[in-house]
């Protein structure tokens, strides 16, 4: 006889509903039949047997049989990074004396457009810190004679000619035209005085009419000028190899420490801002001995941090840390590794103390690990296997861009870099676009320097600059329109020979300068007009080759209405597109995508070693919006307005 508590077939129970279920499962999760969870949560103990059933149910009674690090020695070699390579040039000495950032970033101040000066207030606070020495070593009796009224003469800012074509981009925007208008004959141009005395057999006593006794001092105060302007604003040597490669707009560089053969690092594309460890790769170089090898005794300890779960049933944690909060998303992968190791494996990780110095690559030779049996191990770095190289992840140390057989051995690197870098606002933007109807790549400034030393939007300055050379055109015509009638007033009987020539030399003029309005109802239009800050860059081939093509810097003519002369080429007027001018500059066509490319320049500053500020200007490149339409259209058929 069938017994009713025993069911010979769950399955048919099941789907028949021959017995009605007490518990539901929802989720692999138990659905109580009250919400008042306060008896659960008191964990009353009842007696010994419940206590030892609780830590059976909580997995306290689970052991691995094994023992506890009780000592440890760790045996590693250190090297120094003591050589910098900026792009494809010869190795260097690198020292701390500035962070790497400024080793790799400075770049040349931009103080000249051509024949145009720029950055007028730094030349002129340069120049006022020259004269303040001068009046000091005066009055002290360092110097026999004032040479104060001297240097202004010799090295006055000069006086904008609105006339002179040459002071076009001063006089062009009201701003600078005013800064360079109260300076001129008042202050002097430091920065030319620091250029003239650079040059070969030249020096700061050049034109001055210096005494003899006076000429020793002069030249140890203009050397002493020199090193605190460098040392205001870092900037790489004349003549020294700059870290930027402009035909990929980024930076290329290497280090190196003495420790074998692949003791070098490398960044083939360097631009985001912020250097680190991450941006370099292994390179292989030649085996330099050097690194220094220590052995240190450590005793280990569990791994603690605030808000730590604690694996005892009967401890609490300090609730800094709500981990329930944290609510990563499925692609979070860094979120799910950190709840993973805090919520689960926290309590099996052991902290070696252990301070590295900066600008170092540390290799770990071996861990010599002692356990609480009295059992001594081993412990090696585990190398990857080359073809497992994508899959590897660790921090602070580099990769490869290619598999390495055998693998190298992991190595941790501290590169010399700065915490915290602050940065400027840009003083120079630029902007590059695909224009697919125009099928050629434009760059538009959208930010300048002045030759003042403010900067503007490169829309705005464009307009002034065409406004300001359109404008001499404009004043003609109306001189020559008032001219032309008063000499139309006089009778032609009374007229001179000179007055009919001039008559008619104005009635030519005038022709030119604004044409009479055709018969015919349409007009034909060569070229429509671009943005004076829009720079085209057109693709060409590359040398060599019949099917890779690269972008070649060209220039759109500046047409001036009533213009007599030929059309000028409009130059850019920002350092990062006036590159190799006159001669050609080139952009590798995978350096600007479909969405297009900004480039910026501004100052960054940072307090390194010491509390030492250190200066420099650098670049930054960053993804851009897309494509755009410059409006570039030839050959067109108008209707007559």
């Amino acid at each position: 006889m069938a017994q009713p508590e025993i069911v010979s077939n769950i399955g048919h129970a099941l789907d028949a509903r021959l017995y009605p279920a007490v518990t539901r499962w929802n989720r692999l999760e138990g659905r109580p039949r009250t919400h008042d969870f306060d008896r659960a949560l008191k964990a009353e103990v009842r007696d010994a047997l419940w206590m030892l059933s609780r830590q059976w149910q909580m997995g306290e009674f689970l052991g691995e049989d094994a023992g506890s690090p009780v000592t440890a020695r760790l045996c590693f070699d250190t090297a120094a990074i003591d050589r910098f390579q900026a792009a494809g040039a010869a190795p260097e000495p690198l020292d701390l004396a500035q962070p790497l950032e400024t080793r790799v970033e400075r770049r040349a101040l931009p103080l000249h457009a051509g024949a145009q000066y720029l950055s007028l207030d730094l030349r002129i606070a340069v120049g006022r810190r020259w004269l303040k020495r001068l009046a000091r070593e005066f009055s002290a009796g360092g110097l026999t004679v004032d040479y104060r009224g001297a240097y202004r003469t010799e090295y006055a800012v000069a006086v904008p000619d609105p006339s002179a074509a040459a002071d076009a981009l001063v006089c062009a925007h009201p701003d600078a035209w005013q800064t360079a208008g109260l300076a001129a004959e008042r202050a002097i141009d430091g920065i030319a005085l620091l250029e003239h005395a650079a040059q070969p057999g030249q020096s700061v006593i050049d034109n001055i009419g210096a005494a003899a006794a006076d000429e020793p001092r002069l030249i140890a105060m203009g050397g002493e000028l020199a090193r605190w302007f460098t040392s205001l604003i870092a900037q790489p040597p004349p003549g020294a190899p700059d870290a930027w490669i402009p035909s990929r707009l980024e930076y290329q560089f290497g280090c190196e420490a003495p420790l074998g053969e692949s003791g070098a690092m490398r960044a083939e594309e360097y631009y985001q801002g912020t250097l680190d460890w991450y941006a370099l790769e292994r390179a292989r170089a030649e085996p330099r001995a050097g690194a220094v090898r220590d052995i240190r005794t450590f005793i280990p300890a569990s791994i603690r941090f605030e808000g730590m779960p604690d694996t005892r049933w009967w401890a609490f944690e300090d609730q800094r840390v709500n981990f329930g909060e944290v609510r990563p998303d499925t692609t979070d992968l860094g979120k799910l590794l950190l709840m993973e190791f805090a919520l689960m494996y926290a309590n099996d990780w052991f902290v070696f103390p252990w301070t590295l110095d900066i600008g170092t690559v540390t290799e770990v030779k071996g861990l010599a690990l002692t356990n609480t049996f009295g059992e001594r191990f081993w412990i090696e770095p585990v190398r990857e296997a080359p073809a497992a190289e994508w899959q590897r992840w660790a921090a602070f140390t580099l990769g490869s861009a290619a598999p390495e057989n055998p693998p190298p051995p992991s190595r941790l690197v501290l590169v010399p870099t700065a915490p915290k870098v602050q940065e400027s606002d840009p003083l120079e933007e630029v902007a590059f676009i695909r224009d697919e109807v125009a099928n050629m790549v434009w760059a538009i400034e959208r930010r300048i320097v002045l030759p003042s030393g403010g900067t503007k939007p490169g829309a705005e300055a464009a307009e002034e600059l065409f406004a300001f050379l359109q404008r001499p055109l404009a004043d003609e015509l109306r001189r020559l329109q008032d001219r032309r009638v008063e000499l139309e007033a006089v009778p032609a009987a009374d007229r001179t020979p000179a007055e009919v020539a001039e008559l008619a030399a104005a009635i030519l003029r005038l022709a030119e300068l604004r044409p009479p309005p055709p018969a015919a109802p349409i007009r034909y239009q060569a070229m429509t007009r671009v943005p004076e800050h829009w720079i085209p860059f057109i693709p060409v081939h590359v040398e060599g080759s019949a099917r890779e093509t690269q972008l070649q810097r060209a220039a759109m003519p500046r047409i001036l209405a009533g213009d007599p002369d030929r059309p000028q080429k409009i130059r850019p007027r920002t350092s990062l597109l006036r590159h190799g001018l006159p001669r050609a500059y080139f952009i590798h066509e995978e350096e600007v995508p479909r969405a297009g490319t900004v480039v910026t320049q501004s100052y960054q500053r940072t307090r390194w070693i010491g509390g030492q500020a250190i200066t420099w200007f650098g670049v930054r490149k960053q993804t851009g919006r897309g494509e755009g339409w410059s409006g570039l259209a030839f050959d067109q058929i108008l209707p007559i307005d």
